[in-house]
């Protein structure tokens, strides 16, 4: 469908070989603990790992990458070769300031970045299976055999729109049971406080100026090395290094002690919504403890989980819906199903040592929480 659409586009075997090389490459710039590594380590230096990526692709591997004339199904033409450049940018996020690219490049960029992506149904998959959340989380191949190239982009027929939700729902239900456990939650919590003050022995400036290196830094040397760290004459790091043992062991300091669920559809503020930043949450519950346990140990964790996009960014509109009864392409966003679906969802988890106090937390959330608000003094 896509050569239907875009005649200008190359060959079966070349559009095949780019697919499958940013398939296989879209997470060549991960870190150690994946996207926790972006978030609290390559942030520091503007990178994500998808820029890091594709400095990797382009720096590194395009070498090898130009080699490449076949896959297991097709091959490529003789004057054509593949353009590690193309892969690198097929793996990265749409930004706004991008220079125009072909129209059957764009369209294939919807595969990595919009709502369903080769990546996501791959892992919801697999997840679903190896967590013993399900053997057949959705139909993946009823999904494909009604999603096509349109002349407006990537499109599912009407009759595919009731999978989709499902495999949506599915991927939702991941994110809120297995990767945002509330074990899971509270490693992160202390991984969090261990690699803000690890971060000047972990690695030594951007990994963008020393992809060497950052080759070999992988959660197998991470946790390795910081076990050494516990016979360092820094006295700093030998402390640091007895904390990572103790995480290591499984020795978490903080216990989820009450959680509540918050959804949000697309008439709700989610912004404006004081659960939209952990802190605000956290002086708020402490205005609402006992006054002996104001002072309590706590964190605050709020796991946000998106349903389905809401951006007027440049990552929107790459998706759309073919209406059978009208015959026409419109926006998936205009099926009322898919209209109906919630934007996003919040778990919003309170933290302590110990689940001494959980009691006066709960109480506390709840009334954070509540619709009621302190009385009025008069009848005015």
């Amino acid at each position: 469908s896509l050569k239907e659409v875009c005649p200008d586009c190359p060959s079966r075997g070349y559009v095949e070989t780019l697919l499958r090389m940013a398939g296989l490459l879209h997470d060549v710039g991960h870190g150690p603990f994946g996207h926790f590594f972006d978030e609290h380590f390559l942030r520091d230096f503007g990178l994500t790992h998808e820029t890091l990526g594709a400095a990797i692709i382009q720096d590194e591997l395009a070498p090898l990458l130009t080699r490449v004339r076949r896959n297991p199904n097709s091959a490529l033409e003789e004057n054509e070769q593949v353009d590690p450049e193309q892969i690198a940018w097929l793996i990265q996020r749409p930004k706004g300031t991008e220079e125009p690219r072909p129209k059957w490049l764009r369209f294939l960029r919807s595969l990595l970045s919009g709502i369903y992506t080769i990546d996501n149904l791959d892992f919801v998959l697999r997840d679903a299976f190896m967590s013993g959340y399900s053997q057949r989380a959705y139909d993946l191949e009823r999904l494909l055999h009604y999603s096509f190239f349109s002349e407006h982009g990537l499109t599912i027929h009407d009759k595919g729109i009731e999978t989709l939700i499902r495999f949506m729902s599915v991927k939702a239900e991941l994110f809120r049971t297995i990767y945002f456990h509330r074990t899971v939650r509270a490693i992160d919590l202390a991984l969090k406080d261990l690699f803000l003050a690890s971060k000047p022995y972990l690695f030594a400036g951007s990994p963008l100026e020393n992809l060497g290196h950052y080759l070999h830094f992988t959660e197998f040397s991470l946790l390795v090395d910081v076990q050494r760290w516990t016979e360092s004459t820094d006295e700093k790091q030998r402390e640091l290094g007895r904390r990572w043992q103790e995480l290591i062991a499984r020795q978490i300091p903080w216990v989820a002690v009450c959680q509540r669920s918050l959804v949000y559809s697309q008439d709700d503020s989610e912004q404006a919504s004081i659960f939209s930043d952990n802190r605000f949450v956290e002086q708020k519950l402490r205005d609402l403890l006992p006054a002996e346990l104001k002072t309590l140990p706590l964190r605050v964790d709020i796991a946000r989980t998106t349903f389905r996009p809401h951006t007027s960014g440049p990552a929107a509109g790459q998706n759309f819906l073919y209406d059978s009864a009208q015959n026409r392409i419109r926006p998936l966003a205009a099926h009322e199903l898919f209209r109906r679906l919630p934007l996003s969802h919040r778990l919003c988890r309170i933290y302590a040592a110990t689940s001494e106090h959980a009691g006066p937390i709960s109480r506390a959330l709840d009334e954070l929480l509540g619709a009621g608000g302190v009385d009025d003094l008069t009848n005015m």
